[in-house]
């Protein structure tokens, strides 16, 4: 779901989807997002409180939040709130950032490539300290923390879960260090490939996701993988055995979850059958169980 309906109508969204039994329920935390530029866009940490109040049982988490506008600070402290709020429900899904509108709502320019890999680098293990630790300080090129306090802690021990979204050699050896579970869409150099390609693709990040696991010292098992599709030629929600098909592939590459956009009539990425999420729900979870 993305955070734009009015509340009323995106709280009895969120009570529907737990209804038919989805595991986890996810939103984009951005300023402003894409084609949804000059619309309604609320703000993803009260959004999600609202879900964890409404709801008792679905997961629910950041797809994802980013050094774009946050600070490791106040987002720890935003998560190990929401995480009792929700009864440790909550997966905090970060990313390194990207250059869209965030990007420069906040600065002039946007940070080069390499600078957001630098900051994210810096961001992470700060993050991870805060979630665990109950006080931290750290002084570093990009981020200060003075006695930072994060009590009284996460529900979740030993922290709230990490949900790394890593496409690149240098983020995914980050996330086979501190992730819970790896994040990808695929390989954005194949966005407009064929179906079999864009596969291909994602077949040489799984390896890469493994092999830095490996060199890291984690068995690559114990790491939940999350698919997001909606940036691929394939389409799931198209019927339910297109969709159960495509879980099956992506199950055969180790992943453990499937993350799709909610239709949404008139948008032309997502203007899939909104009665196939209820489908999907009915017909094909309890086969992938």
């Amino acid at each position: 779901m993305i955070p734009t309906d009015p509340w009323p109508v995106a709280r009895a969204r969120a009570i529907e989807l737990e209804e038919f039994g989805y595991d986890h329920l996810w939103t984009y935390d951005h300023l402003t997002w894409q084609r949804y530029r000059g619309q309604p866009w609320h703000a993803a940490v009260p959004w999600l409180t609202g879900v964890a109040a409404a709801t008792s049982r679905i997961r629910i988490g950041t797809m994802v939040t980013s050094p774009n506008f946050r600070h490791p600070v106040p987002l720890a402290k935003d998560a190990m709130t929401l995480d009792h709020i929700s009864d440790g429900r909550l997966i905090l899904g970060i990313g390194a950032g990207g250059s869209g509108f965030d990007a420069t709502t906040m600065a002039d320019e946007a940070w080069s490539p390499a600078e957001r890999a630098a900051r994210f680098a810096e961001f992470l293990p700060l993050l991870d300290r805060l979630l665990r630790e109950p006080s931290t300080t750290f002084h570093g090129e990009y981020y200060i923390a003075n006695e930072a306090e994060t009590l009284p802690g996460c529900v979740q021990r030993p922290r709230v879960p990490l949900a790394i979204s890593a496409l690149g050699p240098k983020a995914i050896e980050l996330a086979a260090r501190y992730a819970d579970a790896w994040i990808t869409i695929g390989d954005p150099k194949t966005k407009e490939a064929p179906a079999d390609e864009q596969l291909a693709a994602i077949r040489v990040q799984v390896g890469r996701f493994e092999d830095a696991c490996g060199a890291s010292g984690r068995d690559p098992g114990t790491v939940d993988r999350i698919f997001l599709a909606g940036g691929l030629v394939e389409q799931p929600l198209n019927s339910t055995d297109e969709f159960a098909d495509f879980a099956g592939r992506y199950a055969e590459m180790g992943f453990t979850d499937l993350v799709f956009h909610d239709p949404r009539p008139g948008d032309l990425r997502w203007d899939q059958p909104v009665a196939m999420v209820e489908k999907i729900a009915a017909e094909v979870l309890p086969t992938l169980r």
